[in-house]
């Protein structure tokens, strides 16, 4: 079995599979009592996002990842995929920008980074 870790980095993976830009997984377990890893992607529009999450998505059920809960996915500007010990957010460029969400975690150790 796939440890939490390996989940976040396949998810962040399969976000840049599908040519998502900024794709980063974060380590934030000892910051956050709620996840341990972020996982955090871009996306050109909200179809591109919706692609994006599906694919991650997708990729979470071949590995036997249940999803818990998702938002977002209708209006594609910003979806996030709860997997409840890592989260998946898959922005539009201006929502990334604006909850700059790598400065609120900037305390966490960055384990991906695929460059665009």
């Amino acid at each position: 079995m796939a440890t939490t870790r390996q989940n976040a980095l396949a998810a962040a993976k399969a976000a840049h599979d599908k040519k998502a830009l900024g794709v980063m997984a974060i380590e934030v377990k000892k910051a956050s009592p709620l996840v341990d890893y972020l996982v955090l992607a871009t996306a050109r529009s909200d179809i591109h996002a919706r692609s994006v999450a599906d694919a991650v998505m997708e990729a979470m059920d071949e590995s036997g990842i249940r999803l818990l809960r998702s938002e977002g996915y209708r209006d594609g500007e910003w979806i996030l995929l709860d997997y409840a010990d890592f989260f998946v957010h898959v922005f539009q460029m201006r929502p990334r920008a604006f909850y700059d969400l790598e400065k609120l975690w900037d305390k966490g150790k960055v384990v991906a980074r695929y460059e665009d």
